[in-house]
């Protein structure tokens, strides 16, 4: 019974100390290979027929790669020699064949990471396009006439504030971490500040308010702003980023996981 609970102990501390970086290598092979299927896929194609087009000479290709790409395109043809070496030099054949023989290397060898590089390329141009006046302004227009689609208009504002939250550079406007008693009193909830309340209301009542957001777990982009009296809070020694990361984990991960790991971290170092 020791031995076994022995196993079960050390099993999981196992566990413990793999998942993180495996399951970091796994999300980081799952992004890589989505983007390599269904993006960069496309455009090596894209690069490859430009390319092809543009250039007369690249890539060269022998009379039994056209006869390959001939029979691959019209099976048929294999059945009369002579038709098939009348059509070897056609414009289109030769087109074509230079197109495969491209895309052996470029689309399905090791040219592939072409199409990935030029992805992570295309994104920042993009986004150093969409910080000027003219892209902003072009985006604004595309998503006013995205949101006057009907199903789209009710999907496409979820999802960019999803987003949002997640990739968006601009800071948000999280001034510090506090705990309140809520949604009852007795019961403690980490909340981050955003304000200090609406003004008729802290003229109403006299005192000073916070305007306070409580995200949910474990999805912290969703939850509930509320304002409370600044005296019924407690301003916690927390980052924004150290409260979220307690959100996200359901309370497993604290400020005093963190403050040992990277301390760990430092003897290491050292």
């Amino acid at each position: 019974m020791q031995t076994v609970r022995s196993f079960r102990i050390y099993f999981l501390r196992g566990m413990a100390a793999l998942l993180p970086t495996i399951l970091t290598i796994w999300i980081f092979v799952q992004s890589y290979t989505f983007i390599q299927e269904k993006i960069s896929v496309h455009i090596n194609r894209g690069l490859v027929r430009v390319v092809v087009s543009c250039v007369e000479w690249y890539p060269p290709v022998t009379d039994d790669q056209k006869r390959a790409y001939l029979l691959s395109v019209s099976p048929e043809l294999g059945a009369d020699p002579r038709a098939l070496s009348g059509r070897m030099d056609d414009d289109d054949v030769v087109y074509g064949a230079r197109v495969q023989v491209a895309e052996k290397y470029w689309v399905h060898g090791p040219g592939q990471i072409t199409g990935f590089i030029t992805a992570i390329v295309g994104v920042c141009f993009i986004g150093a396009f969409l910080a000027s006046v003219m892209g902003r302004t072009i985006y604004r227009f595309f998503e006013r006439a995205l949101l006057s689609v009907p199903f789209i208009k009710k999907v496409y504002p979820y999802i960019k504030q999803i987003t949002d939250f997640l990739l968006a550079s601009k800071q948000f406007s999280f001034t510090k971490v506090v705990a309140l008693q809520y949604p009852r009193k007795g019961t403690w909830s980490i909340g981050l500040v955003t304000g200090t309340g609406l003004r008729r209301v802290v003229e109403s009542v006299e005192k000073d308010f916070l305007t306070v957001f409580v995200p949910t777990s474990p999805t912290p982009f969703t939850g509930y702003v509320i304002m409370t009296p600044k005296e019924d809070t407690i301003e916690l020694d927390m980052s924004v980023e150290e409260a979220m990361r307690f959100t996200i984990s359901g309370g497993v991960i604290t400020p005093a996981d963190r403050d040992a790991f990277q301390a760990m971290a430092n003897e290491k170092q050292v």
